[in-house]
């Protein structure tokens, strides 16, 4: 897909499930997204809270996906 495509695919869906996640995982957060799914079923939004980034998924199995694998530091 080309760039504006996948910005095209992710105004369709957004908002999607929310995960918010701890700004120190923010890394790891982004690695898992890029291993694990395309570009165009995930967002990321740094710093929607205080020491928290919050990760947009398509789908609502990717979302619970994300969340089980980073455990306590999702959803706080």
């Amino acid at each position: 897909m080309t760039p504006q495509q996948i910005t095209d695919h992710k105004n369709k869906w957004m908002p999607g499930y929310e995960v918010r996640l701890h700004s120190d995982l923010e890394s790891r957060g982004k690695d898992w997204c890029k291993r694990v799914m395309p570009k165009e079923s995930w967002h990321f939004v740094k710093w929607t809270n205080v020491y928290e980034h919050t990760f947009r998924f398509e789908f609502i199995e990717a979302a619970q996906n994300f969340q089980m694998e980073f455990g306590d530091f999702a959803n706080q």
